[in-house]
């Protein structure tokens, strides 16, 4: 039986020079484009540093055709998607992921910003402002310099050492001679013999490769061209070193000359360097309490050259030695073995598996990094290289074994025929519904509810579990659950089912959303786990994420209107008093029916009585203490009901503000480059969520200038024409239809509309909701938004300024 079209790539080069790679997948929602430009930071005049990122950030600032409100960040928002850009050593890539629908349009304004830069030098001035900001938090962030710091043992003429990022003194924007370079740089990259243009979705081959002749047409002609070698990584002959830190090891190790070939051999490595499997070098440091983890990654890779990257976690700082001297012994054994065939097939297996569960992005992504492929005897080669450069013990001593195959990827017998639900056909098998859970006495109630709202006949489906604690769990209960678990969600992700498992208050939410075949296992030896003992808390080093990120994460568990405080209790006894809840989606019966052992083993009481969020018009300020000079704000503000026709307002409210925010915050006041606004959920709450981190603004100020913002929200909504209100009714409520709306997007919005309380047809009501707001609605939500009739929360670092804000207690 041949290969589905998904496992396949169609690759070419077009007459101009462009090369295209396209991949059909039939199952997939949403298209994604990544464009790579092989030209990136190293490639710049080092005269001006920064530069080629620099560009990418111009590329944005929109073209004559498509200015500001019309450009392809504006575009995709609007219709629910994601984009981004990003400047690596020798690559730029921009890359984006639409509903097909409005694909081409997506495509349209790519080539058009890349044909039509806006080079304009006051602009450049705004954006170079920007940039600057930018740098000041990146080189704050300890994460971010712990990650520069790794190649501070190179060669200083090698260019990993240099600086890239780009700040206010590299980027001489005044200067004639800065602009001509800037200008070559784009004549001399930004053009189709430079470019790879990877695209996938569910439109066919020949489709897709009509969009990129299309594409290819608008853009400027050029040859490849052949980018400067780099000088040895080295300046002496050692090919390694070592950084010793507080609870840490960084190994490095550098690769000269090695065969022409894929990413995938580097890959192949990690990905068994990585495995914790009993009888692989992570289990074995861990055994010898020397290592609670182990990470490696390759670093660099371009013409010949490589950097790989191995990071510990030391449980043993004096083992430093040992570790060195089980790492050649692991690495002789591996290069001992014949040509690796287990491993390639489990390998080729993963790789499948990954093509199966992809995203759009995450596919084209893939083609883009020619990360797509088994093996190549080519690949073989370098593999065979890079080992012997890494020095190998010629015999190994230690008793190592290769991991044992993954568990989730073996596909199950097909299970037994399920019962059925009385007053349902065979085809609705096994499910209940929101109603009839409602409609049933409580001792007929599950609390593990199978919603019908998603189709039962696709290869994905989804399980949220919810406990909430009846005793406060312990200070490092959360860093002890995740290593006890730590080794079943690497498998999971590898087979297809992508789990997280977070506090949020009072509450705990495991959530596994994938590939149907493997998640009713998954789903029991997760369950399974949680009736063990959990082990010993390892060493948390871990530096700081910047201001805004560490707000972010705090966030769900401040936003908790019936929290009450909870006396604490044992570890070991926090899942047995915990009522819990759950929600299925999209599960065909055989899934439903896998999943009872599963269920089976849930902990805790089961419950259906949890009562939804209600509002409260109150302003509380919470304080969280973050690292670094700059200062970061969140403000969350709910809908004052769970009304269907609020969470419509205020998710128009969050369209039609996304745009304008960023332009006020980022762009005329130049805050900083951290500036956002959109929609959010949070424990069945829906609000706005507006954020700013800024290098120069107090968190009062910060708060000023969102208040603002939104005092003069109505004004900004009159001046809206009915056109183009009417334009972001329709794309805001295309964004929910069933046939382009990913399977992650919807199982959020069921459970959140389970917590809120929503009723069956909740994803075919809403849309419904958006497209009959009126005027006079949407700007009576505005007022009340302004009033914060639903509440405002702020999370700021710095403390509580006073009225009218209340400090939390």
């Amino acid at each position: 039986m041949p290969a589905p079209d998904f496992l396949h790539s169609h690759t070419e080069t077009l007459a101009s020079g462009l090369r295209v790679t396209v991949r059909h997948a039939p199952g997939l929602k949403r298209s994604a484009a990544v464009l790579r430009v092989a030209a990136g930071s190293h490639d710049a005049p080092l005269a001006w540093p920064g530069l080629a990122h620099f560009l990418e950030h111009l590329f944005f600032l929109g073209t004559e055709r498509f200015p500001t409100g019309e450009n392809l960040m504006v575009h995709v928002q609007r219709h629910g998607g994601q984009v981004n850009a990003r400047t690596s050593e020798r690559t730029t890539d921009f890359f984006f992921e639409l509903p097909p629908a409005a694909f081409a349009g997506g495509l349209e304004r790519l080539w058009d910003m890349l044909a039509h830069p806006r080079l304009d030098e006051s602009e450049q001035l705004r954006e170079r402002e920007v940039l600057h900001a930018e740098f000041t938090a990146w080189s704050q962030d300890a994460a971010a310099q712990r990650q520069l710091a790794l190649c501070d043992g190179l060669s200083a003429a090698h260019p990993l050492r240099g600086f890239h990022a780009g700040n206010r003194q590299s980027l001489a924007v005044e200067q004639p001679e800065f602009q001509a370079a800037l200008r070559d740089f784009y004549r001399r990259f930004y053009q189709s013999g430079q470019m790879t243009l990877s695209l996938a979705g569910p439109q066919s081959v020949e489709a897709l490769k009509a969009l990129a002749g299309q594409f290819s047409d608008h853009l400027p002609m050029g040859q490849a061209l052949v980018q400067q070698s780099p000088p040895e990584l080295m300046a002496s002959t050692q090919s390694r070193y070592q950084q010793v830190r507080d609870g840490g090891l960084d190994l490095l190790f550098t690769f000269e000359q090695l065969p022409a070939a894929s990413a995938q051999a580097l890959d192949f490595l990690c990905a068994w360097l990585n495995s914790s499997k009993p009888g692989g070098l992570l289990a074995t440091l861990r055994e010898r309490g020397l290592a609670s983890s182990l990470t490696a990654t390759p670093l660099y890779e371009f013409d010949g050259q490589a950097l790989l990257h191995l990071g510990l976690k030391l449980d043993n700082s004096q083992g430093a030695k040992e570790i060195q001297r089980l790492l050649q012994d692991w690495l002789g054994f591996f290069a001992a073995q014949d040509d690796w065939m287990p491993l390639r097939k489990e390998f080729t297996a993963l790789l499948q598996r990954r093509l199966e569960a992809g995203s759009a992005l995450q596919l084209a992504r893939w083609d883009s990094e020619g990360r797509d492929s088994p093996l190549s005897e080519n690949d073989l080669v370098r593999l065979r290289d890079i080992l012997k450069q890494l020095h190998p013990a010629d015999s190994f001593d230690e008793q190592w074994q290769l991991p044992p195959p993954n568990p989730f990827l073996q596909t199950p017998d097909e299970p037994s025929r399920a019962g059925l639900i009385r007053g349902q056909t065979s085809a609705h098998r096994g499910l209940r519904t929101f109603a009839q859970d409602r409609s049933r006495g409580r001792r007929e109630r599950s609390a593990m509810q199978f919603s019908q709202a998603l189709a039962d006949n696709t290869r994905e489906g989804a399980v949220y579990l919810r406990w909430q604690l009846a005793a406060q769990a312990p200070l490092d209960f959360q860093a002890r659950l995740e290593q006890h678990l730590q080794d079943l969600f690497e498998d999971a992700r590898q087979a297809g089912v992508n789990v997280t498992f977070e506090p949020s208050g009072i509450q705990y939410l495991l959530k596994l959303v994938g590939l149907q075949a493997p998640l009713p296992r998954v789903l029991e030896h997760i369950l399974t786990r949680l009736g063990q003992p959990l082990p010993v808390a390892r060493p948390d080093d871990e530096a700081q994420p910047m201001p805004i990120r560490r707000l972010l994460k705090a966030l769900p568990n401040l936003c908790q209107r019936n929290a009450q405080p909870l006396a604490s209790a044992p570890s070991d006894d926090i899942w047995a008093t915990a009522p819990w809840d759950g929600l299925a989606m999209g599960l065909s019966a055989a899934t439903q029916a896998a999943m009872g052992p599963g269920l089976a083993r849930v902990p805790g009481i089961p419950d259906q009585d949890a009562e939804p969020p209600t509002a409260r018009a109150d302003r509380v300020w919470h304080t969280l203490e973050t690292q670094g000079d700059e200062h970061a704000v969140l403000l969350f503000c709910p809908t004052p009901t769970q009304e269907l026709s609020d969470e419509a307002a205020w998710r128009l409210l969050a369209q039609l503000c996304q745009t304008p925010f960023y332009q006020r915050l980022r762009v005329e006041l130049q805050l900083g480059y951290g500036v956002f606004s959109g929609l959010k959920q949070i424990n069945g709450q829906t609000g706005l969520l507006f954020g700013v981190q800024s290098p120069n603004a107090s968190t009062v100020q910060l708060i000023g200038h969102i208040e603002q913002f939104l005092a003069e929200l109505p004004e900004r909504l009159q001046h809206i024409d009915d056109a183009s209100l009417i334009h972001a009714q329709q794309a805001l409520a295309g964004q929910f239809a069933s046939d382009t709306l990913p399977l992650v997007q919807a199982a959020d919005l069921l459970w959140h509309g389970k917590l809120a309380g929503r009723a069956d047809g909740y994803l075919q009501q809403l849309p419904i909701a958006i497209e009959r707001l009126d005027r006079g609605q949407l700007l009576n939500a505005a007022r009340g938004l302004i009033r914060a009739e639903g509440g405002w929360y702020c999370l700021a670092s710095e403390a509580c300024p006073g009225g009218p804000w209340r400090a939390a207690q």
